[in-house]
């Protein structure tokens, strides 16, 4: 009863519970990520202290969530290999490995961004139940974002101890990221380690291979909202459509124009 209690809120985005929840670990990844790149800039001792004792306790609460996720799934191997589980299990690595400086654990903080995949589920974003077009606006975004900060992380990792001038933050790095995934490449910072020009390939191919596809959606996306009108649906919620419509797309109710007064309109 406890399990599926837990396993319920966990997954629940309609309860002021599991609504809770779902914020919470959005902020902290939002917090975790932002941490990471604060300690790629020069602070005072103090302060990094400070940044550490709170990422460690961010990541002790996704050990937990990942555990807790763990004991509730009723198909416990399914769920170890799947897409979700992994991006969680590489986020919390650290604690596994040994919460140390070491290189390999560094890298892998990058990828904590990608566990708001998860939020950005088909019906909702971070909880909130919103129309597929923005949904999807929204998550062709948010990919980009998060190819883009995962590279920037991995290449600061890799070339900022070899290449300190180069790579002398985060943001050097997102910047040679971008510039690199839109082919652009201005060639004014490059990677000078084996490590470094080896993903540097791959981000080329990642930009050359998914930058085109993902903006040509968004532009199909901005072309089709620009042909619509606020129209929502008191069926399904959904709040536009086609200027000629007259019946929802999705549900197939009868829809009601802005200007006529619901209690006019007979089904």
């Amino acid at each position: 009863m406890l399990r599926e209690k837990i396993a319920y809120y966990l997954d629940d985005l309609e309860t002021p519970i599991g609504e809770a929840i779902t914020i919470a670990i959005a902020l902290l990844v939002l917090l975790s990520s932002g941490i990471f790149v604060a300690q790629t800039y020069e602070l005072p001792n103090s302060l990094r202290h400070v940044l550490d004792i709170i990422d460690n306790g961010i990541l002790a609460t996704f050990t937990l969530e990942y555990l807790l996720r763990f004991w509730c799934a009723e198909k416990k191997l399914k769920y170890f290999f799947s897409l979700y589980a992994i991006i969680d299990l590489v986020a919390i690595l650290p604690f596994f490995l040994g919460v140390s400086d070491i290189k390999f654990i560094r890298i892998l903080r990058s990828f904590r961004i990608l566990r708001l995949i998860r939020l950005l589920s088909k019906k909702s974003l971070l909880g909130r139940f919103v129309n597929e077009d923005r949904l999807i606006f929204t998550r062709i975004l948010f990919t980009l974002f998060a190819i883009i900060f995962v590279y920037s992380g991995l290449i600061y990792q890799i070339e900022h101890t070899s290449n300190p001038k180069g790579f002398h933050t985060f943001l050097d790095a997102f910047y040679f990221s971008v510039v690199t995934m839109t082919t652009v490449g201005f060639g004014d910072v490059i990677p000078t380690s084996q490590a470094g020009r080896l993903l540097t390939v791959l981000m080329v191919l990642t930009g050359i291979a998914l930058i085109p596809v993902q903006l040509g959606e968004l532009f199909k996306k901005l072309v089709k909202t620009s042909t619509q009108v606020e129209t929502p649906c008191f069926d399904c919620g959904l709040s536009t459509h086609d200027v000629d419509a007259k019946f929802c797309k999705v549900c197939g109710a009868k829809l009601i124009p802005a200007s006529c007064p619901i209690d006019a309109v007979k089904n």
